[in-house]
């Protein structure tokens, strides 16, 4: 079968002829119909994160070749002999944060807490959807998205994931006027669908990029503030009546991190809530949290729990997709790139032509 693979991290991924898989027992073979890009396949083709002043994180390649793609979404085309409950050409998402099953995050519904030395993560660990067919290990990990275009599918299961788990944490009341959601990207553009659709909030939303606020105030923004704005900080008090009561970034940036703990940006009991992964250092001012009784967490996607209640909510009609570009596979390297520097708006995704 047909793939692109790292084969050096930060190299341009090169297109392969590999073994296709053979499902066994409950295994699934799908074939690949659409794969999301999103920012966490730059991080894993650069094999790092950054931690600010030039230190990083590394994230090295698991294996000698890898297909990305963790944002799969494709058609059943073979079984394991013990699949009993699935059927063979019904498409699904798939939901690609696979643990090892055993420790005791796995035995207690945190498989995506499950250790990076023994997950077996669709697209990071094992081949993902920037190859033509993906061994699913279990038919619990496939979902059905209802009538969602098959382009935008693939996106719930980790953007669109992420975003709700991220909401699910966030101390939300519904209706709030107060809340801020940082970055109208394609994640901050799924959460601020979510947030309207599961908690009848319009969020204030942020960013530097005006053609995304466009978009954010289009899909439904209260009021939408560029952070280069020389006036940002009166504006959030403004628009927020006096602060935030929950911050939600999807940036995860030395700047957003200061934007959102400081003085001006919570009210007194506010959540922040960091889910974005651009990097950098910040220093805080740690009285300020015992003063301000404020929470701050971190947000890693979610669980297959929350993974089957979004897709509820997605079937149901509740959630409806944002607006995405469709690449075929050929332009990955060109996608990968793009993405890195900004250039694209909302969502894209990469498309196999079997």
């Amino acid at each position: 079968m047909k793939a692109y693979q790292i084969v050096e991290n930060g190299k341009p991924l090169e297109k392969r002829e590999i073994k296709k898989p053979i499902p066994v027992g409950e295994e699934i073979l799908i074939k690949t119909i659409a794969c999301g890009v999103c920012h966490s396949d730059v991080h894993i083709h650069e094999g790092f994160f950054s931690l600010g002043e030039d230190a990083k994180l590394p994230v090295p390649l698991m294996t000698d070749a890898l297909a990305m793609g963790h944002e799969i979404y494709g058609e059943v085309v073979e079984l394991g002999e013990k699949v009993k409950d699935i059927q063979i050409g019904k498409k699904y998402v798939a939901y690609p944060w696979i643990g090892c099953g055993e420790c005791r995050d796995c035995l207690h519904g945190r498989e995506h807490y499950c250790s990076p030395l023994k997950t077996k993560n669709l697209g990071i660990n094992v081949d993902g959807g920037y190859a033509e067919y993906v061994l699913i290990p279990n038919s619990k990990y496939l979902f059905d998205a209802g009538n969602t275009p098959d382009e935008a599918a693939g996106s719930y299961a980790c953007r669109g994931l992420t975003a709700y788990s991220a909401l699910k944490k966030a101390n939300l009341k519904e209706g709030d006027t107060s809340v801020v959601i940082i970055s109208a990207g394609g994640l901050g553009l799924l959460a601020l669908k979510i947030i309207q659709a599961a908690y009848s909030i319009k969020p204030i939303v942020i960013d530097m990029d005006d053609k995304k606020l466009e978009l954010a105030e289009a899909a439904g923004a209260s009021a939408v503030i560029n952070s280069k704005d020389e006036s940002l900080n009166e504006k959030v008090m403004e628009y927020t009546n006096g602060g935030a009561t929950s911050v939600i970034d999807f940036v995860g940036a030395s700047e957003t991190f200061e934007l959102a703990s400081g003085m001006f940006g919570m009210k007194r009991g506010g959540t922040y809530v960091v889910v974005g992964l651009i990097g950098g250092q910040s220093t805080i001012q740690i009285p300020m949290i015992a003063l301000g009784a404020r929470t701050i967490r971190g947000v890693y996607v979610g669980s297959l729990e929350e993974m089957g209640e979004l897709m509820e909510l997605v079937r149901n009609g509740i959630i409806d997709h944002i607006d995405f570009e469709k690449r075929d596979i050929s332009k990955a390297n060109e996608t990968l790139n793009d993405l890195k520097n900004g250039k694209i708006h909302g969502l894209v995704c990469l498309t196999h032509d079997h």
